[in-house]
């Protein structure tokens, strides 16, 4: 497809990811060949039923060029979020980069919660008890692993 735009001008490295369970940050770079006054906005649509909203944090960089966003009470569903950046300029056409995301690949869970460990004396050996990290999508607490490295005996 054919954008309009200067070649180059659209943002780079586009990377978000969702930790204590409801927050995201999405970060990029600004085009190589974009001009100095570029600016950029990210709108994001989660569901497909809801509205796309523009960010309402900007992360900002020393020229006060937005290059990322941090959002709040964000929900994880099982469908794809969609994210536009397109940006502006005095002088020229910015190109737009688009992505869909899985937000549920992108959240990056807590550590298991209340890890106990007892031991007896005799050779009866320890148990380990824990509960699952905390996440938004409750629903999928059956398809945790664990690994438990021993370091110590």
């Amino acid at each position: 497809p054919v954008f309009a735009g200067v070649n180059g001008s659209a943002i780079e490295n586009f990377s978000c990811v969702i930790y204590n369970i409801s927050l995201m940050n999405c970060t990029w770079q600004a085009g190589r060949n974009a001009p100095r006054d570029a600016q950029y906005f990210l709108y994001w649509q989660n569901f497909i039923y809801d509205d796309a909203l523009e960010c309402e944090l900007y992360i900002k960089d020393e020229n006060g060029r937005n290059v990322g966003c941090r959002f709040q009470n964000v929900s994880i569903g099982d469908g794809e979020a969609y994210f536009l950046v397109n940006g502006s300029s005095k002088d020229s056409l910015i190109q737009f980069y688009d992505e869909y995301v899985q937000l549920y690949e992108i959240e990056i869970l807590t550590p298991p919660l209340n890890v106990t460990v007892s031991c007896t004396r005799d050779s009866a050996g320890c148990i380990i008890t824990w509960q699952p990290p905390l996440t938004s999508r409750m629903e999928i607490l059956h398809c945790f692993q664990y690994e438990i490295s021993v370091r110590n005996k």
